[in-house]
């Protein structure tokens, strides 16, 4: 019982337990767990019952590796997946199928790419980051700039994005979203991030530990969100802005 809201259906519920706050439990029937954030203690429950895949060590016959690439002997490798030259996969990571770690890339201990990411170049994951399918991460930023000439309107010159893409301990990146890399400097993902599905982020984007944003949000170039922000499902981040700590969007 999360929310009070559905306190009134305490009195029919079926079910065999119901954790609640204290000061809600003498109005359950049944047995009761008592905590102070019941969503919290529930996550916490749900965890015993969740069993992932856990990768075993090994290398599928179908991978490609590169020469120079670091593979650490208790990484898991699965079927069809490419790691470059100059990568390196360490201690327990998973690479689900069809994941591409390109190069001078690093996935971090106990990392798990469940499958098709795609880690373009120079991307750093830390330690325990979860990247869902659909993933691509390091992918070119839209630079460019508009060169106008005496003979017609003028064309788009690609400026190179000669940055990365720096990813903290313990983030969670949703399906199909993008993050690119940086022009100069990276593009860099706090701790504790998590990221919802189908999200875009612009090259040289900070995002601060422990920030959360829903699906279909995206951050425009060079912005800076705080930590412990929320942003909602569409929100849209302008370019080169700043938002503080703990803002809502």
């Amino acid at each position: 019982l999360a929310n009070p809201r559905y306190r009134a259906q305490l009195a029919d519920a079926e079910a065999a337990a119901v954790v609640v706050r204290a000061a809600d439990a003498d109005a359950c029937p049944r047995a009761c767990l008592v905590a102070p954030d019941p969503y919290v203690a529930f996550a916490k429950i749900a965890a015993l019952f969740d069993t992932p895949p856990s990768g075993t060590a090994s290398v599928h016959p179908t991978a490609v590796i590169a020469s120079d690439a670091v593979i650490a002997e208790s990484a898991s490798i699965g079927p069809h997946c490419v790691v470059e030259s100059g990568a390196r996969v360490d201690a327990g990571a998973t690479l689900g199928p069809h994941c591409i770690v390109g190069r001078d890339c690093v996935v971090g201990a106990r990392s798990h790419l469940v499958a098709r990411v795609t880690l373009v170049i120079r991307v750093q994951l830390g330690q325990r980051v979860l990247i869902h399918p659909g993933v691509v991460i390091g992918a070119d930023g839209f630079g460019l700039a508009f060169e106008t000439n005496a003979t017609d309107h003028g064309s788009w010159i690609k400026v190179p994005q000669l940055g990365g893409v720096r990813i903290g301990d313990d983030c969670e990146i949703g399906a199909n979203t993008t993050i690119d890399r940086g022009a100069i400097e990276d593009t860099v993902i706090e701790e504790d991030v998590r990221l919802d599905n189908q999200i875009q982020i612009a090259h040289n984007v900070r995002i601060g530990a422990h920030t959360a944003m829903a699906g279909c949000s995206a951050v425009a170039g060079s912005a800076t969100i705080g930590r412990y922000c929320l942003i909602g499902g569409g929100a849209g981040i302008l370019g080169h802005l700043t938002v503080a700590d703990r803002v809502t969007v």
